[in-house]
């Protein structure tokens, strides 16, 4: 158990509302949270505790660890260097926890702004969607400098079962394209297979029962074949959310001269998606687009 500590969390979207309740709850830390718009955070403080600020400065300034997941490059700027931003009034020594999942040149900015500040940044998004949230159960990817992710550890601990530190800033979030990378090819893979199953004229559970056991079973395979296979597609991350992931790390590959032909491809089949309609489909909604 680690000892108390004052945290503060801003944004509370789908993840980030139970992950600020697990570091107050599980982690038993003084919690003050901060959210766009302010009905959310008086609900998460009537059910978890703590308190609510009225701008991410103020949720900062006394804070040892400041926690953030919002939506992508330039909000995360907006509540950290902009007016009334974090960055203005944390302590020197704290640290910042970036859980957003955003570009790696962004977590780069930011620490420099942070170490020029006196405190410090770790790029830390997470992996495991709504349901990994909710549980605890995330997978956390760190970039920053070993002795900070040391003290941040034990913290970061409340919401997750996995936290890695990959390399310097900028590495969290580098290792979370490779995780949208292989998440995309896999679930194009399933998404043409239950399509070719039911083609064929074979049941698919049956199918699935077999092949999950051998070389072809995946997470996606077990948690969404039945989903998929039902044509529900309302379980998690979304469609909308999958393509700002894919256009980041594809501008990457375009800086690095990294060849990804299949997830350019799989990002344009989440475009037919989003003409579909299913902006706020899950991912595995791939198959939507070979059953319409």
């Amino acid at each position: 158990m680690t000892s108390m500590a004052k945290v503060a969390f801003i944004g509370l979207g789908v993840m980030g509302y139970p992950m600020a309740g697990h570091l107050a709850g599980k982690g038993g830390h003084d919690v003050t949270v901060y959210n766009r718009t302010a009905a959310k955070t008086e609900k998460w403080v009537q059910e978890f505790g703590g308190s609510h600020a009225a701008t991410p400065a103020e949720a900062a300034k006394r804070a040892d660890f400041v926690f953030c997941c919002v939506g992508n490059d330039d909000d995360l700027r907006s509540v950290t260097t902009g007016a009334d931003g974090a960055f203005s009034s944390m302590k020197n020594g704290a640290i910042f926890i970036d859980n957003t999942t955003a570009s790696a040149e962004v977590a780069r900015e930011l620490d420099h702004a942070a170490t020029e500040a006196g405190f410090h940044f770790l790029d830390a998004p997470v992996s495991g969607g709504q349901a990994g949230a909710e549980n605890g159960q995330l997978t956390v990817m760190v970039g920053g400098e070993q002795p900070v992710f040391e003290r941040a550890r034990p913290v970061i601990d409340a919401y997750a079962k996995m936290v890695g530190l990959m390399g310097p800033a900028g590495a969290g979030q580098l290792t979370k394209m490779i995780n949208q990378i292989c998440i995309a090819g896999v679930v194009q893979g399933l998404a043409e297979g239950i399509h070719f199953g039911k083609k064929a004229g074979l049941d698919i559970e049956k199918v699935v029962e077999v092949i999950s056991k051998g070389a072809a079973g995946s997470w996606q395979m077990e948690n969404r074949h039945k989903t998929m296979n039902a044509g529900k597609y309302d379980f998690g991350f979304a469609v909308d959310w999958m393509r700002k992931d894919l256009g980041i790390l594809l501008e990457e590959a375009d800086r690095n001269g990294a060849s990804l032909a299949l997830t350019a491809l799989v990002d344009q089949f989440y475009k037919d998606v989003q003409k579909l309609g299913g902006n706020r489909w899950d991912t595995s909604s791939l198959l939507a687009r070979l059953e319409r």
